[in-house]
């Protein structure tokens, strides 16, 4: 996994990081820099991809979203891993739902500057069986958030993602933005005792580090989140813990060194109605059930 940050510490000063490790990423500062300008006979503009509504963590990035179908009413909620619950990680085939919280979360604005401490009221869904992702509902509402801080939350597109589109990883933990494409999707990616099902695989340039783990994943051409980053293979091992392998549907099984991957979010709008209310027996959900 993209470790959260005290289990990643040693191993970055071991390498020489620190505490701002040197890493081969492209890293953006605003709005300008991750927009394109259309030209006659170009492809259309790109949307700006920002820090505006990624939330860091203790150990972990994350993000504020919303659904499509969300009201500005509803309550808000952030989007982090699985493996970034602050009581552990979720044992495979365990599902988390309703879980007491009171987690807070730094909200940051476009530059990537800290401006609200949000906190979270409950874990509505969390889960590390086929995804790995922690949903929290927060005390406040997008309406409230936006008027008194301006910001916006991310939304979540609810199709299956393209292999080949240009994506942003972007990590609030460590205010950096790692530009690159979904090079293709693995059918079961497996590390440690957990499985993931359908997992998005980077192109190389999306060199992800520990404390990134719960990143928002952003299509260039839509501005919507289509995953959420969660690991990547450091040492070349086989299916261990930091060492994903991917297994195709004959069992074949693929390991790729410093290849990084993130877990689809395109099928949680389906389980969340009205109310941003969780409801994993909705039509269309598939989300695992405790």
């Amino acid at each position: 996994m993209n470790k959260p940050l005290l289990a990643t510490l040693a191993t970055l000063v071991i390498t020489g990081a620190g505490m701002a490790p040197a890493v081969a990423a492209t890293q953006t500062g605003g709005a300008a820099s991750a927009s394109a300008t259309k030209t006659v006979g170009a492809a259309p503009a790109l949307k700006a991809v920002d820090f505006a509504g990624t939330v860091a963590l203790s150990n972990c990035s994350g993000s504020l979203v919303r659904f499509p179908a969300s009201a500005d009413s509803d309550p808000a909620l952030v989007l982090t891993n699985g493996h970034c619950l602050e009581t552990g990680f979720p044992e495979p085939g365990e599902v988390i739902v309703g879980q007491s919280s009171s987690r807070s979360f730094g909200l940051l604005n476009s530059a990537g500057s800290r401006v609200a401490t949000l906190r979270a009221a409950k874990v509505a869904y969390s889960t590390m069986t086929d995804t790995d992702i922690t949903i929290y509902q927060l005390t406040r509402t997008y309406a409230q958030i936006r008027s008194s801080y301006g910001i916006p939350a991310l939304t979540l597109n609810d199709s299956h993602p393209v292999a080949g589109t240009s994506i942003k990883v972007v990590s609030g933990y460590w205010k950096r933005i790692y530009s690159c494409s979904i090079d293709g999707f693995v059918y079961r990616l497996k590390e440690g005792d957990w499985t993931w099902k359908d997992s998005v695989r980077y192109t190389s340039a999306c060199d992800t580090i520990g404390g990134t783990s719960g990143s928002p994943v952003v299509d260039t051409a839509t501005g919507k989140v289509v995953a959420v980053n969660n690991t990547g293979n450091e040492d070349g091992e086989r299916c261990t813990v930091n060492n994903p392998c991917e297994v195709d549907e004959s069992g074949n099984v693929t390991v790729r060194q410093g290849i990084n991957y993130a877990e689809e979010t395109y099928q949680i709008p389906a389980c969340f109605t009205t109310g941003n209310r969780l409801d994993l027996n909705a039509s269309g959900c598939v989300l695992p059930k405790p």
